[in-house]
């Protein structure tokens, strides 16, 4: 029996599908370096385990509103609201099992058949997978390369902009590339928005995985607020990726909505997982600190170990656990000319793994440079180390 078509518009993390390839090679018997995947093997504090755990003795394990808890939303209120300077209620705030629902429920919500959607490309590949389910129109924009790393192509988005569209996803500290918008930037990001009334899905996953400056968020723009909603995940903060916790911050009457497809697709969040998620917003922020200094020297390491690659060219970011250096000219040293020859060949003969340009959305128009993307969040350092010096003897053999 056939499944239904919107099937076959639904993509999927291709990270994922790269760690089906290195753990079929790892299971060989060969060492793996696994920089493909943005998990995180750093444990979450002790502190939000022992308060999941006291939850649960509680009796936390029943049904809970389809919104959340009022404590953790009213947490989030203040925390959220606090560091971005914007005025937001509990009524604001809905909790997801993750950031990624909120990517869903905005397309869900605000998207009709054929309505298009701007993204950026490269990017989260799960914008245009979802954008594509629902029966959206994708429309892709691209990055530039400049000197300190990527800047957004405003002058392609207003060249793609049609009556038939009606938001826009915009992702600043962006994964894969990294790429961190400046004031400016921003600005003419909401200037396009409002201009045009789009809606806005500011993906800030990272807002507060930075090393170094200050994160500011396009919903405390004039104007913006009442077209933002804010993507907000525990995941990367608070190491807590397979706990599946997350929250949309919205105009009240979007909240609303969001809580009525929560309670149809999932019920609600898990009620002592939310628990847990106040005691990380509002406990001891000390394991907190600790996780991002970890991910500090590993960023350096990688960094350090990359820039000394003969024909690999790579900015150092602020924020994020990913690098993408371009690796033009390591490709054409090696004889190689596919993206997908080389982290092939790389994992076999280095072990090292790791995605590519190719798994971050379909090249546009005029790209030709190459590009890989390092996840550096899942190795230790001496790991991260280990792993780079032998690709690095390979790209120099």
């Amino acid at each position: 029996m056939p499944f239904a078509e919107r099937i076959n518009r639904l993509g999927t993390e291709t990270a994922f599908a790269v760690s089906l390839a290195a753990a079929a090679w790892g299971a060989q018997g060969h060492r793996i370096y696994p920089f493909h995947l943005g998990d995180i093997d750093l444990p979450t504090p002790a502190n939000i385990v022992a308060a999941m755990d006291k939850s649960i003795a509680d009796g936390k394990t029943g049904y809970c509103p389809g919104a959340g808890i009022t404590p953790l939303r009213e947490a989030l209120a203040a925390d959220i609201g606090g560091r971005r300077g914007l005025a937001l209620t509990p009524d604001n705030i809905t909790i997801h099992p993750g950031g990624k629902p909120v990517i869903t429920k905005f397309v869900q919500a605000l998207i009709e058949f054929g309505d298009e959607v701007l993204y950026p490309n490269p990017g989260y590949p799960i914008y245009e997978s979802q954008i594509e389910f629902i029966g959206g129109k994708p429309l892709a924009y691209r990055y530039l390369p400049t000197a300190t790393g990527f800047e957004i192509d405003l002058d392609q988005i207003r060249s793609l902009i049609t009556p038939a569209t009606k938001a826009i996803v915009y992702n600043n500290l962006q994964n894969p590339i990294s790429a961190e918008s400046t004031q400016a930037e921003m600005e003419a990001i909401a200037q396009i928005a409002i201009e045009h009334d789009l809606w806005v899905l500011a993906d800030e996953a990272y807002f507060e995985m930075r090393y170094s400056g200050t994160s500011s968020s396009i919903a405390s723009l004039p104007g913006m607020a009442e077209r933002t909603v804010i993507l907000y995940t525990f995941s990367k903060k608070f190491a807590m990726t397979g706990w599946r916790l997350g929250a949309a911050v919205a105009p009240t009457e979007l909240s609303s909505v969001f809580s009525k497809l929560n309670t149809n697709n999932e019920s609600c969040t898990t009620h002592f997982v939310q628990w847990a998620g106040v005691e990380a917003v509002l406990g001891d922020q000390t394991g907190v600190t600790a996780i991002r200094e970890t991910l500090r020297g590993r960023r350096d390491a990688a960094y350090d170990m990359l820039v000394s690659m003969p024909g690999v060219r790579l900015s150092k970011p602020n924020a994020t656990f990913y690098l993408f250096p371009d690796v033009t000219e390591a490709m054409a040293a090696k004889g190689i000319d596919s993206l997908p020859e080389f982290a092939d060949r790389a994992l076999k003969e280095t072990g090292v793994s790791f995605c590519t340009r190719l798994h971050f959305g379909r090249p546009q128009p005029g790209e030709d440079r190459k590009y890989v993307r390092f996840a550096y969040s899942g190795l230790p350092e001496s790991d991260i180390r280990e792993g780079l010096g032998i690709l690095k003897q390979w790209i120099e053999a």
